[in-house]
């Protein structure tokens, strides 16, 4: 399944699934995704930002470590940053949706505009809430329009709307410092070694600790194990590298993928659509950002 139309900005459509990925140029750093998924099925990964997903027709069936969830047509479905899920259709016809997945330096910004304590912001999975998702779709076709001042407005009204009503503060160490630290070592040794991993017998003698018991621990506190941790890192690379304008099949060399196929279908599994869709919408809008950006040139005033 896939493949991208000519405009380069769609993961292309097939049995009725279609994927648009795209980037406001006024908003370069908040990732925007519109689809509509039947069989397809994300698979188990996270996101280092926020995920707000409205659901616009059909049910979206998602797994959290707390258990299965399920969003249907006018709810928002919220994942926290770094918390590993997946995505499939909950019923037959399965499910359309726009998503917005802004940094956690942008949401927690406008909570301390908002008066709110510095803190990790958290959110419930699913939330119903008409008024805040009216706003998100509001701001979604701003975003689709390219109207940047609406957009940028718009995205802070709704955000601002998921933060007075719904976020809470979670107490208590998170991040990287808070891994035993075998789990820590091996997590870093698999980020920097994307392209020649250690079998799990030897990335254990590496940090200290036994097979076995170091894959149970590094599932339990990363939410993956380590193998589908490392694709999950490769992905995230790949990301990195296609946002500089490497092709794909370059990437894929750079990021230990066996090819372009390869990096193809982890890619779409993970983000939702192709890498080539997903660079496109990169370039578009470091494109419409340059082009928005005001010169600061001057001509015949410096005898230039």
């Amino acid at each position: 399944m896939g493949g991208s139309d000519p405009s380069g900005d769609t993961g292309g459509e097939v049995g009725g699934e279609v994927a648009r990925y795209f980037r406001h140029p006024a908003l370069p750093e908040v990732d925007l995704l519109r689809a509509r998924y039947v069989t397809h099925r994300f698979t188990r990964h996270a996101h280092p930002g926020h995920t707000f997903a409205l659901i616009e027709s059909g049910v979206e069936e998602f797994d959290l470590p707390g258990g299965p969830e399920r969003a249907g047509a006018g709810s928002i479905a919220a994942v926290n940053p770094g918390v590993v899920h997946t995505g499939q259709a909950g019923v037959p016809e399965g499910w359309t949706y726009r998503v917005i997945y802004p940094p956690v330096e942008l949401v927690s910004g406008i909570a301390r505009e908002l008066g709110a304590p510095r803190g990790t912001l958290a959110f419930p999975a699913v939330l119903d809430d008409p008024a805040t998702a009216r706003r998100l779709r509001a701001f979604h076709r701003a975003g689709e329009k390219g109207d940047a001042l609406a957009a940028s407005s718009l995205l802070r009204i709704a955000l601002a709307g998921l933060l007075t009503r719904h976020a809470r503060h979670v107490r208590g160490e998170a991040g990287p410092a808070a891994l035993p630290p075998a789990v820590r070592d091996a997590r870093d040794i698999l980020d920097a070694s994307l392209l020649d991993p250690p079998s799990l017998d030897e990335l254990a003698e590496l940090v200290g600790a036994r097979p076995f018991p170091l894959m149970r621990a590094f599932r339990e506190r990363v939410g993956l194990p380590p193998h589908a941790y490392l694709n999950q890192a490769r992905v995230r690379a790949a990301r990195a590298l296609l946002d500089e304008g490497l092709r794909p099949a370059d990437v894929a060399a750079r990021t230990g993928f066996a090819d372009q196929a390869h990096l193809t279908r982890h890619f779409k599994r993970t983000v939702g659509v192709p890498p080539g869709a997903y660079q496109n919408a990169a370039r578009r809008a470091g494109d419409g950002a340059s082009r928005a950006r005001p010169s600061t040139e001057r001509s015949g005033t410096d005898g230039t």
